[in-house]
């Protein structure tokens, strides 16, 4: 009645629009204003200041996203070609640093490795390796983590790069037994997945680690990584968990997902910001908004800054958690994706359990297969980390097929 009430104020006659227009568009009128402040911020500020961000709405891939996955591309191949010269040096402090593994660390860090057919002058682990030699030793005379090296790589070439890691790093590989049962007739994703659990069940045999973190080959760790993992495992809720994801896509971190307590906390984001807003105002207020700490006010503003920060980039908001290790958020996990793992306590052998009981396919990877299995058992709970503490530099993927020059998105 109300709606059908305002449109026939408006639209029955010329006088009562211009009385209406004239009460509710003149620049003291809160209608005008929120009008006004949205067109602003949605098709001016935002759009000028976003459209050079890769995961905000504004993006513009027709001006961008060529130029950029071409200098990432460019830039990540010559930290491969200098990761190269610097493990072929032989300079590095590590040759004798990593080699022995201490028995029952307090974390063990494996890599999983195959040999890549496309983009091998990147070195993807070569860089990894490099960056954990150089962190690790962040913890002072104490290393961070034990670091072991398993090279999955089942077929006639070798791993080269494993191979150049040999010197410095443990490397664990299949037996020739295990790499003729490799070569059965078994699809690209259950073959990931024994892999992986390989790895999982190999390093605990061999060192008993209190703490497991695995990493695939082309997940770059942080240089806050090991702080933040150390805070991680102090926190309760890691005695109870079967494992921390430490890395999700850029851009499937959007609020609009499935994942149901984003909406609460972008919820919570508009609140705040919204009240501290109007707080804001009845104390200063240069441009005479009309906007007080009423429902309706309120209720604007909240969706406002839902808005906002939708439509710039929740990633980017993320990163202001990089301040200090104890603002990482922990939440439920993910379904995608596996690049870095932390499995505390004895977890990696019951994982390596549950997906021994699971066969996998396109369409139920190993990290498809984990998230369901560890929301069906009931004793067992899953969580994810946020802002990411590795990035995926792996343009060229070592199992599926690759474009001849991959885009960032």
């Amino acid at each position: 009645m109300l709606l059908a009430a305002c449109f026939h104020s408006v639209f029955s006659s010329p006088p009562q629009r211009k009385a209406f227009f004239s009460q509710h568009l003149r620049w003291s009128s809160c209608l005008a204003q929120a009008l006004v402040l949205s067109v602003i911020t949605f098709c001016v500020v935002l759009p000028l200041c976003c459209h050079h961000l890769l995961y905000s709405y504004y993006f513009a891939k027709f001006m961008y996203l060529e130029s950029m996955s071409e200098v990432t591309l460019q830039e990540s191949l010559q930290q491969g070609q200098d990761a190269l010269r610097f493990w072929q040096n032989g300079s590095v402090l590590a040759s004798s640093t990593f080699g022995d593994v201490a028995l029952h660390p307090e974390l063990l860090v494996t890599v999983v490795t195959a040999r890549r057919k496309d983009g091998q002058d990147f070195h993807y682990l070569l860089q990894v390796m490099k960056q954990l030699s150089n962190i690790v030793r962040s913890c002072g005379e104490r290393r961070c983590a034990e670091v072991l090296l398993c090279d999955v790589e089942s077929g006639p070439q070798e791993n080269q790069d494993a191979k150049l890691l040999e010197p410095h790093f443990k490397v664990i590989r299949h037996s020739g037994q295990e790499q003729q049962g490799d070569r059965r007739q078994i699809n690209t994703f259950e073959k990931e997945k024994r892999d992986y659990t390989f790895c999982l069940r190999k390093g605990w045999e061999l060192f008993k680690p209190k703490n497991v973190v695995v990493l695939e080959d082309d997940a770059l760790p942080r240089q806050d990584f090991f702080t933040v993992i150390t805070n991680l495992l102090s926190r309760r809720f890691a005695r109870h968990t079967l494992y921390i994801k430490l890395y999700h896509p850029e851009r499937l971190q959007r609020y609009l997902n499935p994942e149901p307590y984003r909406i609460l906390e972008w919820v919570g984001l508009g609140l705040v910001t919204a009240t501290a807003l109007l707080l804001i105002f009845s104390y200063w207020n240069p441009c005479s908004f009309s906007f007080s700490l009423s429902v309706s006010h309120l209720l604007f503003f909240t969706l406002y800054f839902m808005a906002a920060a939708e439509l710039t980039g929740r990633h980017y908001l993320l990163e202001a958690r990089r301040i200090s290790p104890q603002l990482y958020a922990v939440s439920p996990a993910t379904e995608c994706c596996t690049p870095a793992m932390l499995f505390p306590g004895n977890a990696s052998l019951r994982v390596a359990k549950y997906l021994d009981g699971t066969f996998c396919y396109k369409g139920n990877a190993k990290d498809i297969a984990l998230y369901h299995m560890s929301r069906k058992v009931p004793a067992e709970r899953s969580h994810s980390v946020e802002p990411n503490l590795v990035s995926h530099i792996g343009a060229f993927s070592s199992v599926r097929p690759n474009p001849s020059r991959p885009r960032l998105l």
